[in-house]
């Protein structure tokens, strides 16, 4: 179909005369761009992402035509840079001496102990309240109930809402 036609095309998405896909040849005509784009967000894995972006682009045929081969490649980049962190975050170690957070002996430091006021502090009252009953004092949730005129329940949830609160202070 020529341009006359009403399909304008970009060169990008033409094949090479080899036969190769567009996105591929794009690719290699980008792939020093692409590699330094991620190198700004992944200094250390940045040639690894890339290798893995070619792989997945050499042999994709789009169903029409590419309008913008760089954001794209850097679009299939970028997931699949976000699809690697998630899946070495969820992966155990297999190495017998590494120790998990359970079998270490937690040393009561000065710097954990701030960490957790510093949280404490930083949830809301009604959940700092019940947070503090039952993990400073030992308190069990029914005796919070007791103490407090709420329903077991209402410590349950307030309980849940602190640890995913204290949860996400420790990530960021």
């Amino acid at each position: 179909m020529s341009p006359l036609d009403g399909q304008i095309t970009a060169p990008d998405t033409q094949p090479s005369e080899g036969g190769t896909p567009p996105l591929a040849d794009a690719y290699l005509r980008h792939r020093d761009w692409l590699t330094a784009l991620l190198a700004r967000r992944y200094p250390q894995d940045a040639d690894d992402i890339a290798q893995d972006t070619w792989l997945r682009v050499h042999d994709y045929r789009p169903p029409r035509p590419v309008r913008s081969p760089k954001s794209l490649l850097a679009r299939i980049a970028l997931n699949l840079a976000a699809s690697r962190f998630r899946r070495s975050a969820r992966e155990v170690p297999t190495d017998p001496d590494h120790k998990t957070l359970a079998d270490q002996t937690i040393d009561a430091s000065q710097e954990q102990a701030i960490l957790f006021e510093q949280m404490l502090l930083a949830l809301p009252p009604k959940l700092r309240d019940v947070f503090a009953l039952n993990h400073v004092r030992g308190l069990t949730y029914r005796e919070i109930a007791q103490l407090r005129g709420i329903s077991v329940k209402a410590v349950e949830k307030r309980m849940t809402q602190a640890i995913a609160r204290c949860a996400d202070m420790i990530r960021s």
